[in-house]
């Protein structure tokens, strides 16, 4: 290691789990907000492109900034998230599109000159988009009616789709569906999208024209299992080192608040990184790091620059060790899935979760790439 904590992403696992999902949507709007869910989103949106997606999708005006000022000026970006005036005049000065579901914002998009524009039905998330199915209609028809404003596409969002029961995803793509079919006879070129990495995975196939897909792309699996049983490749590994080795007997303790005490000799590793860099303080003496291809639980209370490993005694371990929080080490394998289980959260906020702090280097199956 010549950094205290590394982040290791592998675009060729990104490409494959690209190319897995486009064998069931024709079409792929890769979603690469969140700097790509924490994986690095100018690197990663070169690589789902070179991979066949279609186009990219993120949250706000800032990451679409940052992909055009990165040289990517070529694909479609799809702005999702809500944007404040100022904010759409930015995007669309950007070359973005996006996504609307009220007069007002028809108006605002108007007198910024115009743009592409999704307009977006809440059939059950809640959030953002209408429910009025007639408000819908007339969006997409002022759309079409004004010069300088373009009907990109017509979405939708699903509330349930990582669920077992897929009653309500019934629903809302029926509703979806229902709204669709009478737009599409009088344009049978308009894009339709619906699903996202859940819908497409529990499927098989999308029922519309194109599916947007974030978790899955990273190896990430949508229902909290294990990705390799859907064919997933977890794109990111987590690494740092032992920075110090301490000596540790019955009663003596580790961490803020004392609440590792040890009850026998063993030794203690430090490790370099902390809830500063990602590695959530609710992980703490709820998880293990591999060291020297064994698992080693984490003990005390993990805080902003620092962990503590419990290796017991005679490990062999020595300070430089290397040490895996997030991937493989030997047959060993820790997963985001399995931490976010620990925390009682989801994996994507493990990876979401990881600071600027860390670098992230990028290679394609071990063979490093530029910057």
């Amino acid at each position: 290691m010549t950094v205290r904590a590394l982040a290791r992403v592998n675009l060729a696992a990104l490409e494959r789990n690209c190319a897995l999902l486009l064998r069931s949507s024709p079409r792929l709007c890769a979603v690469v907000k969140a700097d790509a869910y924490g994986h690095g989103a100018v690197q990663c949106s070169r690589a789902v492109m070179a991979a066949g997606a279609a186009s990219l999708a993120v949250a706000t005006a800032d990451e679409l900034r940052e992909l055009r000022a990165a040289g990517l000026t070529e694909p479609t970006i799809l702005v999702l998230g809500a944007l404040t005036r100022a904010e759409l005049a930015q995007a669309l000065a950007d070359g973005a599109e996006v996504v609307a579901w009220t007069e007002s914002f028809l108006d605002w998009v108007v007198g910024c000159g115009g743009g592409a524009v999704h307009v977006k039905l809440d059939t059950g998330m809640g959030r953002f988009g209408t429910r009025d199915g007639a408000l819908a209609d007339r969006l997409v028809q002022r759309i079409e009616g004004t010069a300088g404003l373009e009907l990109g596409g017509v979405m939708t969002h699903l509330a349930t789709a990582d669920e077992p029961d897929h009653r309500f995803l019934e629903e809302q793509l029926e509703r979806f569906a229902a709204w669709v079919g009478p737009l599409r006879e009088r344009r049978p070129d308009l894009v339709a999208h619906a699903e996202n990495s859940a819908a497409l995975l529990n499927a098989g196939r999308t029922r519309f024209d194109m599916a947007r897909c974030g978790v899955a792309l990273y190896g990430l699996d949508p229902f909290g299992e294990d990705p390799g049983a859907r064919g997933l490749e977890p794109v990111l590994e987590l690494h740092s080192w032992v920075s110090a080795l301490k000596p540790c007997a019955p009663g003596e303790s580790a961490g803020y608040g004392r609440r590792f005490l040890a009850s026998v000799p063993t030794e203690l590793a430090v490790l370099p990184l902390g809830y500063a860099d990602g590695v959530r303080r609710a992980l703490s003496g709820k998880a293990e790091a591999l060291i020297e291809s064994t698992r080693h639980p984490l003990v005390g209370t993990i805080s902003m620059d620092s962990l503590t490993v419990d290796l017991g005694l005679e490990s062999g371990v020595a300070v430089g060790a290397a040490a895996v929080l997030i991937g493989s080490a030997g047959e060993q394998r820790i997963t985001a899935e399995e931490l976010a289980r620990a925390a009682d959260t989801i994996n994507y906020e493990i990876t979401c979760a990881l600071s600027r702090r860390v670098p992230r280097e990028h290679h394609r199956d071990g063979e490093p790439i530029a910057a």
